[in-house]
């Protein structure tokens, strides 16, 4: 499995520096402006991603999986938004750069899993919450390909052994939008891992 996960923290950096570009762009009078995630407005779709970042490296400081549960609605962004989730993608790649950070095996909610695996599941959540991102603010929502290219062909590695996936047919979809079945034929690859992860492109 550790193959699968090389460069991941890399991965993290892009997939994140591409959510804070497309944030760079929300303006005042769109936080309370509806996503993709109908439970989520802008806001509280931005402070889940500077929310879960922070909860991640509590992972790493041996936070439970209850705990991150507990903490995933508590406000991370004040008064500063942008600099919130700067803040939180700065210190979940420090936690995760750490010397066996990697290796060390932490309580997800879903599951025991690996740091890497953990930051790759971190990687494709922002990776697709940055196409909701910028769904709901009306920005360009071309992902990074490479990025895309990976977690399409890593998908089951990036799930492995959780007991809810967004690919397993038994699967609750209480944490993953149900897939949503293709339109048509000769669809994008960023298209068809939306649909994958329950977004209809």
């Amino acid at each position: 499995m550790s193959s699968a996960f090389d460069g991941i923290l890399d991965r993290y950096s892009l997939a994140s520096s591409g959510f804070r570009r497309c944030l760079e762009t929300v303006r005042p009078d769109q936080w309370a402006w509806p996503t993709p995630c109908s439970e989520w407005n802008i806001r509280l779709l931005v402070n889940h991603m500077a929310r879960g970042n922070l909860n991640f490296v509590g992972l790493l400081n041996g936070a439970t999986g209850a705990d991150f549960l507990r903490l995933r609605g508590a406000d991370a962004l004040g008064a500063d938004p942008l600099a919130a989730y700067t803040r939180s993608v700065q210190e979940c790649a420090e936690a995760f750069a750490q010397a066996g950070a990697l290796q060390q095996v932490v309580d997800y909610p879903l599951g025991w899993v690996p740091g890497a695996q953990a930051l790759a599941i971190r990687t494709t959540d922002t990776t697709i919450h940055t196409w909701d991102l910028a769904r709901a603010a009306g920005a360009a929502d071309t992902l990074d390909p490479g990025l895309v290219a990976w977690i399409d062909d890593r998908m089951e590695d990036i799930y492995a052994g959780l007991v809810e996936t967004p690919v397993a047919a038994e699967t609750t979809h209480r944490f993953f939008a149900a897939p949503v079945a293709a339109s048509a034929s000769g669809e994008s690859r960023q298209d068809q891992l939306l649909r994958r992860m329950g977004r209809n492109p």
